[in-house]
């Protein structure tokens, strides 16, 4: 396979072009103007920051995206999934807030939000995933399916789990609605916390398949009947009807692979991965840690496997930060991702994302 280009550009600024003016300048480079935008509905998917993290990209950096597609007759706006896990962003009323307390409003970003799996995150379609190992149908929210284009805008990072998070743990697992996330995450079927459950009854009105029911005013759920679409996840008012964490770590990396191919398969789409505040681990904590490395700079590319890699390589090539959680662990693996996370494997998403033929990983970087 050809190997594909990669752009890349640094943080440094002159008092001709700033930072927003230089990544408008990269997507450019890169080739984001010779999509169509005409006209079309254009998802910008990223991850607003969980309420307490301070990692997340600045909405500036979606502004600069959302300019550039409305220039080219684009109708933009900003979306993300509902969580799995208990948090500010696991309703779509929570979610919003979330969104707007950390800066992404129509007026900041001159784009709505919307987000993408409704409002208890159950609004979702099925979307055959083409070659697909583990998965055959991927559960992705309504809105980025109904969009005519889709442009991922990445905080690049680490990740307890996948070891990393990248252009393809922003599509595949950000793009899943609760089910998908669960679907991901789980090999089994979802469970009842017999200590928080009321007994609302809202679990079994939304299961299709009578698995559920109510004894002494707390559900139970027959797995032997449950399907695991995990909609009673997104219903349930307590939280007390709980995903099983039991998938190992590569096999949650290649469904994630599969699930970004659902998203972009059939349709244009462009990646776009900011390396900078590399914490070690997920935006979706409450908290962010000091920073791995020192800032990189930004990368744009239609291949997210190259994207991805090429912003692993650029990691693994910075030196330790003083005072990280890298610079306490072990450097045994030659890898900052795998020492701060041993027990992940950024290889298996990568690896399988190729095979799908999502990309691939041989790539040229093309500094701008």
């Amino acid at each position: 396979m050809e190997k594909s280009k990669v752009y890349f550009a640094n943080f440094r600024a002159t008092v001709q072009e700033n930072i927003q003016q230089k990544l408008a300048r990269l997507m450019k480079t890169a080739g984001m103007d010779t999509i169509d935008f005409d006209k079309k509905y254009v998802a910008i998917k990223i991850h607003f920051g969980e309420p307490g993290n301070l990692a997340y990209l600045r909405p500036n950096y979606a502004k600069t995206v959302v300019d550039s597609v409305k220039s080219m007759g684009g109708k933009p706006f900003l979306t993300d999934c509902n969580t799995l896990y208990v948090g500010g962003r696991k309703n779509a009323l929570d979610h919003l807030d979330s969104a707007y307390v950390n800066g992404f409003s129509p007026f900041s970003t001159g784009c709505h939000v919307i987000i993408a799996d409704g409002l208890k995150g159950t609004d979702e379609v099925l979307v055959p995933v083409e070659g697909g190992t583990y998965v055959k149908e991927a559960k992705i929210g309504r809105a980025v399916m109904d969009a005519d284009i889709i442009i991922s805008l990445n905080h690049f990072k680490g990740h307890e789990a996948a070891g990393f998070g990248g252009a393809i743990k922003n599509l595949g697992m950000g793009c899943g609605s609760r089910a998908g996330k669960m679907e991901m995450h789980s090999a089994g079927k979802p469970e009842v916390s017999a200590k928080k459950c009321v007994g609302c009854g809202m679990c079994k009105k939304i299961c299709a398949h009578e698995a559920i029911t109510i004894t002494d005013k707390k559900a139970s759920i027959d797995h032997n009947k449950c399907v695991g679409c995990g909609r009673c996840i997104g219903v349930c008012p307590t939280d007390s009807v709980k995903p099983v964490y039991d998938e190992s770590n590569d096999i949650m990396n290649c469904k994630m692979a599969e699930y970004t191919k659902a998203v972009v398969n059939g349709r244009p789409a462009f990646h776009i991965s900011l390396v900078m505040d590399v914490s070690p681990f997920c935006d979706c904590h409450g908290e962010n840690d000091a920073p791995i490395v020192p800032d990189v700079g930004m990368f744009a590319s239609f291949d997210p496997v190259a994207l991805d890699q090429a912003c692993v390589d650029a990691v693994n090539a910075q030196p330790v930060s003083r005072g990280s959680l890298l610079e306490e662990v072990e450097h045994v693996h030659h890898d900052h991702f795998t020492d701060v996370s041993p027990d992940t494997n950024w290889k298996s998403c990568l690896e399988h994302a190729e095979k799908l033929g999502l990309g691939t990983r041989e790539y040229e970087l093309i500094q701008i």
